[in-house]
């Protein structure tokens, strides 16, 4: 991995040598853009995935900015731990207490009520974040259709039913913003990762699209890109036949605060950011290499998927051995 981090400072030094010219204007672009900052003081924010992980961060931050919060997710006694939290603060000026609102994203036809739910709590939704989701770890060969199914469900078509049913008061109004949880994996995809990177891929092609729609109807839409966040996503994704993967990755253990990236997307959102993406430099480079130089990106998957492999392999020998020992000395 360290001599992949270094090819890849390598090429960037490269190609940043060769954009410097454009580095002046890029950085009168930042600062005129920097600028145009809006107040959220008031707006009524509808949160998914709010019951815990980077959802719960998102609800702290914009809480915090004087937002009417509806929390969103399935685990109802989860949520009004969060709201009991969001309640207690000491240092937040906020005297809109928290709503809660249950909803499945995997059942997708019940999303127009659940939207026509939110929208009467407070009289709209200003903000919408699709935050909510489910991970996947498996080889395609070893994976269900059905598995395919549940991710494409929660992932893009339960998000996108959501969006479609709060966008027409949206554009009633003249005034709304989706922001949408996409991943790294939207942009680029990884071996063992084929449901949850082709659902992210489907999101963000399905945001850009509606970012250029309702581009004059006064809503915007800000596609979040993230590396790995310090949450549960690992251990509650589903395996190729749909069991629990139950595995804290060494990845994720090591990734970012939910708060961290939680105010960055506020910031974003406040700024009106088209698109966000928060990762490190081996993410960025596969961007890079994927976007630029996509043998070499395709030789590095190849060599990951082989890596995986071996591993795997590896795992379930010693799974084999620890089951012929046990059975031996019972």
């Amino acid at each position: 991995m360290s001599s992949f981090r270094t090819v890849l400072q390598y090429l960037l030094s490269i190609f940043g040598s060769a954009l410097l010219p454009l580095a002046i204007p890029w950085a009168i672009y930042l600062i005129c853009r920097s600028r145009r900052i809006r107040s959220l003081e008031g707006k009524v924010v509808l949160i998914t995935g709010a019951s815990s992980g980077l959802g719960e961060a998102l609800a702290h931050a914009f809480y915090a900015c004087g937002c009417k919060i509806i929390l969103a997710a399935r685990r109802s006694k989860e949520l009004e731990r969060v709201r009991d939290d969001l309640l207690s603060l000491t240092d937040v000026s906020n005297n809109c207490a928290p709503a809660i609102l249950t909803m499945d994203l995997g059942d997708v036809d019940s999303m127009v009520e659940k939207a026509s739910n939110a929208e009467s709590i407070f009289g709209c939704v200003d903000i919408l974040v699709n935050n909510a989701g489910i991970s996947y770890r498996g080889r395609i060969l070893d994976t269900t259709m059905a598995v395919h199914s549940k991710v494409m469900d929660v992932n893009y078509f339960g998000q996108v039913a959501l969006t479609k049913g709060l966008l027409p008061n949206m554009i009633g109004r003249k005034s709304g913003h989706i922001v949408t949880i996409s991943s790294v994996q939207g942009k680029i995809a990884l071996p063992h990762r084929s449901a949850y990177s082709a659902s992210k891929h489907a999101l963000q092609a399905f945001m850009d699209s509606l970012r250029a729609e309702v581009a004059s109807e006064g809503v915007n839409v800000t596609v979040v890109s993230p590396g790995y966040i310090k949450t549960n996503l690992s251990e509650n994704a589903v395996t190729g036949s749909g069991s629990k993967y139950g595995v804290m990755d060494e990845t994720t253990s090591k990734g970012y605060e939910p708060s961290v990236v939680a105010q960055k997307i506020v910031s974003a959102v406040r700024r009106s950011e088209p698109e966000l993406t928060i990762a490190d430099i081996s993410a960025r480079g596969g961007i890079f290499l994927r976007s630029f130089l996509p043998t070499i990106y395709f030789l590095v998957m190849r060599i990951r998927a082989r890596k995986m492999q071996v591993e795997s392999s590896q795992d379930k020998k010693k799974d084999s051995n620890l089951n012929e020992f046990l059975t031996n000395i019972s």
